[in-house]
């Protein structure tokens, strides 16, 4: 069997470092890392794995990490985009400033380098690993449903606009089991504290973002349904994994004021409930 070439990024941990395991079994994987020290720990995996390093919080890094693909290989049969994090709080204490990082992180990173591997691509996929929040009736995490809506808009464009022959495919994923929940709750410490007139439903996100770091979709189900549109060979341009993200698609239909209203409800609900349970 001919050996295929992927890139994956965030590939130390969660999704990105199950298909960099899974994908490097038969296969070429540049493995993007931003911690220095996972570069050995990479290596370790397969010699399969070339490891190159790019930190999407650091635009500087994104052209180097182009140019060190470039030279290694003039084929990329995937580019998987994983890497990504989390900007939470209520949007009226969130900073321009931590938009601009949710979106540099999330959209423009990405972007960049897609854009940047699309000659190696011809005839290849790209992946993103999207989220049910691109429906956008989540309250308490808007920029990341933004980033990850505005994300799933320019890269659909963008395979409309091709002259090109590569697919891309958004995969919106629901609750996964993963360490980017724990992860979001540290880096968004800053912004919590200056939401205290929202302390309970902050206290309801840090709870649930807790218990979604165990519950919902195993790293293994994912990757593996992953893989299968992978090896699709006109792949949908975008599939919905997992119950409660197929409930929020079909939920996202219904009139704005509806929607609205139900999750208003909803969150006053469970933060009343989490308040008596306390006493």
């Amino acid at each position: 069997m001919n050996k295929k070439t992927y890139v994956v990024t965030g590939s130390t941990s969660g999704i990105g470092e199950g298909l960099t395991k899974a994908l490097s079994e038969n296969n070429i994987v540049f493995a993007g890392f931003r911690r220095k020290e996972c570069e050995e720990e990479l290596k370790e995996i397969s010699p399969n794995i070339i490891p190159f390093y790019i930190d999407y919080a650091d635009s500087s890094s994104i052209k180097p990490a182009i140019d060190f693909i470039k030279s290694k290989t003039d084929k990329i049969d995937g580019l998987f985009n994983v890497a990504g994090c989390v900007v939470a709080g209520a949007m009226e204490h969130i900073s321009v400033d931590e938009l601009k990082h949710q979106f540099d992180v999330n959209v423009f990173a990405a972007l960049e380098l897609s854009q940047g591997l699309l000659d190696l691509l011809e005839d290849g996929k790209i992946i993103n690993i999207s989220s049910m929040s691109s429906f956008g009736i989540f309250p308490l995490i808007a920029p990341y449903c933004a980033s990850k809506r505005c994300m799933d808009i320019l890269f659909n464009l963008m395979q409309l606009e091709f002259k090109r022959n590569i697919k891309i495919t958004s995969v919106k994923l629901g609750v996964v089991a993963t360490p980017l929940w724990g992860k979001s709750i540290k880096e968004n410490e800053k912004v919590f504290d200056k939401c205290s007139e929202y302390s309970k439903e902050m206290t309801f996100m840090v709870k649930n973002a807790k218990q979604n770091e165990t519950k919902g979709l195993s790293i293994q189900k994912v990757v593996s349904e992953i893989i299968k549109i992978d090896s699709k060979s006109n792949p949908k341009p975008s599939y919905t994994l997992g119950f409660d993200a197929k409930v929020s698609e079909i939920f996202s239909h219904l009139p704005l004021s509806v929607i609205n209203k139900i999750v208003v409800n909803k969150l006053k609900s469970r933060c009343s409930t989490m308040s008596e349970r306390k006493n």
